[in-house]
């Protein structure tokens, strides 16, 4: 091979970022259909979940509704139904009158499965009007508005128009017209060592990282900084930097070194947290710490009910957090399950 086509394939390889370099994260959006919300990640499993309707009241005892389907071939359609309760009852669900699907629900919850629940979801896009029942007793009239619309998106996203297995857009084209559903990108985990707690810092410690993060009056005022073992050499702390009714805002930051002379870096990340205004600054909200499992939480309430806001978890790879999981709820109207827009598989 000549030197000129080596260097064109080495500035090629340049370029890409290298040959099996991982792709950045992209999760998914959502939609809304008047009275219906959906979502799917990056493997196209989507989910379509009912909203109040606007400006509607929020109920004594609300419940939810949602679609949920996993891209390929063969899966199959569930329907889940979600409400504070305690014990097990039967849960039916009522369409113009008519019953078309139960279940047991332990504990308020309850998911429908198999021919029941496709049945359900198309009785939802075609109803006009829906009951649900628990123990015999009504318990919600969930909007069917917009269904329709959102059930149709599913069945595009997952590629199932024009087939026998949509919802919606059904066909005359068979099963294995349906492509399988996208291989979930794979992250190896960096295990933390056992060790003491890391040392306490420094006043000139502190002030450094106060004036690197610019939040030192929160870090005066709030709580104490958490402090977090990456490794032998390598700490994570959380930096104070905000606070409001039910959201609490804190900087990543890797120290290493020894006490007194430790250096400080920003945390890296392959998707900034969503609560991050500043591109070179990373934001956590409400953050979270599982070192059994190397990963770092961050999620933001829209209000304080939670029924809307966003979500991103990360694992640490040794070098920075990867996305292992994001969820939204884009809509304040009632759903306190937020959809999953991204999903990743951990390699431990």
């Amino acid at each position: 091979m000549g030197a000129s086509i080596i260097a064109a394939v080495m500035l090629m390889t340049a370029s890409s970022g290298g040959v099996g370099a991982p792709r950045p994260p992209v999760p998914g959006s959502l939609e809304t259909y008047k009275d219906w919300t959906i979502g799917c990640d990056n493997r196209n499993r989507c989910e379509a979940i009912a909203l109040l309707p606007e400006n509607g009241d929020w109920p004594d005892n609300p419940m939810m509704i949602g679609v949920v389907r996993d891209a390929g071939p063969d899966a199959a359609t569930e329907v889940w139904f979600e409400r504070d309760g305690k014990g097990q009852a039967e849960v039916s669900f009522i369409i113009d009158g008519r019953r078309i699907a139960s279940a047991t629900a332990r504990g308020g919850t309850a998911t429908v499965r198999g021919p029941q629940a496709s049945a359900l979801a198309i009785g939802m896009a075609r109803g006009t009007a829906m009951e649900v029942r628990l123990g015999g007793k009504p318990v919600g009239r969930p909007s069917l508005s917009g269904s329709a619309a959102a059930l149709r998106y599913m069945d595009a996203r997952q590629g199932r128009a024009g087939t026998t297995t949509a919802l919606i857009a059904s066909g005359p084209l068979g099963v294995l017209a349906v492509k399988a559903a996208p291989a979930a990108p794979r992250i190896q985990r960096a295990p933390v060592p056992a060790g003491p707690e890391p040392a306490a810092l420094w006043r000139d410690e502190r002030t450094r990282i106060g004036s690197m993060t610019g939040c030192t009056e929160e870090m005066n005022s709030g709580p104490p900084m958490e402090q977090h073992r990456l490794s032998k050499t390598e700490t994570l702390i959380l930096v104070p930097c905000g606070a409001g009714a039910y959201n609490f805002s804190s900087v990543p930051v890797i120290a290493s070194g020894v006490p007194g002379r430790r250096v400080f870096r920003l945390a890296s990340f392959d998707y900034k947290p969503g609560w991050t205004e500043n591109p070179a600054q990373p934001m956590l909200v409400n953050a979270g710490w599982d070192a059994g499992k190397s990963r770092l939480d961050s999620f933001a309430k829209g209000r304080g009910l939670g029924d809307c806001g966003g979500s991103e978890s990360y694992v640490w790879d040794g070098s920075l957090f990867r996305l292992v999981e994001a969820t939204a709820m884009g809509e304040c109207r009632g759903a306190w399950h937020w959809i999953t827009t991204w999903s990743a598989s951990v390699d431990n």
